[in-house]
């Protein structure tokens, strides 16, 4: 069969719905300045689908520096990878601040979280080692995982006895090929909220040989008395031998960065294809990453505005009888039963009558008749965005309950 006929029958479980969903529930289109409120479908709407969690995006001191720096700079300053000609003093100590930002000995800067993440296990690991992972993991770490030539082993999400299990498969195999076992998981997972069981993963370092690796994109500059992250708030930073964070998030911006031992980190500056054969990043976020990193640092009341924020959205739709999962984060998952017509009539009412955007997750993300919608707070929030969100909540969950919403076909705008 063609290559392109093929694609033509076969779209993927997304893309199938690609023409109902295009522009709207798929690749919507968010203007204005990021901020809690945003013009949707030429609507204001209040916006709970942004990962600027502690409004950093249009802070007045980061706008002013990301500015200065694109003027002075431009956009194409360094040319070429680091390796080859596109290092300079400003990634060498933005590497340093975040090195003892994250309690670790050295940084490597990353382009992108998602290419960052899947080749720096790639480059970890060789067919001897066995890589352990948690079944929720996000896209980027599966991806890495596929990568690798050797045995790869999942359990099932946060089941510690499960994954004890699977540790001992792994510590057989090593000690017939004398490699390594490499424990991957998350701080934040970042569709539940749920936090990676990381205390009890660092104990069993006492029953087993591995290293572990913790994503913690949604932890960083959420998490912990200072921001640190996850590792913080648990008391297990100094456990947590490999720690990713991103700059998509609590920094608002591009990027994103490895802490770990200092031997690590140059081995992986040495071997991690992503950045070896990519072009270095771009002064302008380099500059501007060292003052959002200065700001999370110095300022905890934004912090502060987001936790303030996040726990009053929770409670007052736990309050309404709303299932938010096992969330522990800012991250919040509204729970609801449905199909997919239903699910997408629902978020047509919210967003055009109610004035509500969030993001809808649907199967195959979450499992057939379950509705997901997933709210991120910021501290830009209001108090008057979160009352108004929970009493459209009520209203369509009333509504979804009553059998308006449904429909065997996606909802047409």
């Amino acid at each position: 069969m063609d290559l392109f006929e093929k694609i033509k029958k076969n779209r993927g479980p997304l893309g199938q719905h690609a023409k109902d969903a295009h522009g709207y529930f798929t690749f919507p289109k968010l203007e204005g300045e990021i901020a809690s409120k945003m013009i949707f479908n030429q609507k204001e709407v209040i916006c709970w689908s942004i990962n600027n969690y502690l409004g950093l995006s249009n802070h007045p001191e980061v706008r002013k520096v990301d500015a200065d720096a694109t003027k002075k700079f431009g956009l194409g300053i360094p040319m070429g990878s680091r390796m080859m000609s596109g290092n300079t003093i400003y990634h060498e100590q933005l590497e340093d601040e975040l090195s003892k930002f994250c309690q670790k000995e050295d940084t490597i800067l990353l382009n992108f979280g998602y290419q960052g993440m899947h080749s720096a296990i790639d480059a970890l690991v060789d067919r001897k080692d066995v890589i352990v992972y948690d079944s929720e993991s996000h896209a980027c770490i599966l991806d890495g995982v596929r990568l690798h030539l050797g045995k790869r082993y999942q359990y099932p999400h946060n089941d510690i006895i499960k994954l004890k299990k699977q540790l001992e498969r792994a510590t057989q195999i090593i000690n017939e090929t004398g490699g390594s076992i490499l424990l991957i998981t998350e701080g934040v997972f970042g569709m539940a909220g749920d936090l990676g069981k990381l205390k009890e993963i660092c104990a069993l370092k006492k029953e087993f040989s591995f290293r572990l690796f913790v994503d913690d994109a949604h932890g960083i500059g959420t998490m912990g008395e200072n921001g640190i992250g996850t590792g913080e708030y648990l008391g297990v930073q100094d456990d947590i031998d490999i720690y990713f964070g991103t700059f998509a998030k609590s920094f608002a911006s591009i990027g994103a960065f490895i802490s770990s031992k200092k031997d690590v980190i140059e081995y992986l500056k040495y071997n991690t294809r992503s950045q070896i054969f990519a072009k270095s990043l771009p002064l302008p976020l380099v500059i501007g990453a060292l003052k959002r990193l200065e700001i999370i640092k110095k300022d905890h009341s934004l912090r502060e505005k987001l936790w303030l924020i996040t726990n009053q959205l929770q409670t007052g739709l736990k309050e309404n009888g709303f299932n938010l999962g096992l969330t522990e984060s800012c991250v919040t998952p509204v729970f609801l039963s449905g199909g997919v017509g239903e699910a997408t009539n629902l978020t047509v009412d919210l967003r055009e009558n109610y004035g509500v955007f969030c993001s809808i997750v649907t199967y195959p993300v979450v499992p057939k008749g379950t509705i997901m919608l997933r709210l991120i707070p910021t501290a830009t929030h209001t108090e008057e965005d979160v009352e108004k969100t929970i009493y459209a909540f009520k209203e369509v969950k009333e509504k979804l309950f009553s059998g308006k919403y449904i429909s065997d076909k996606i909802a047409e705008v």
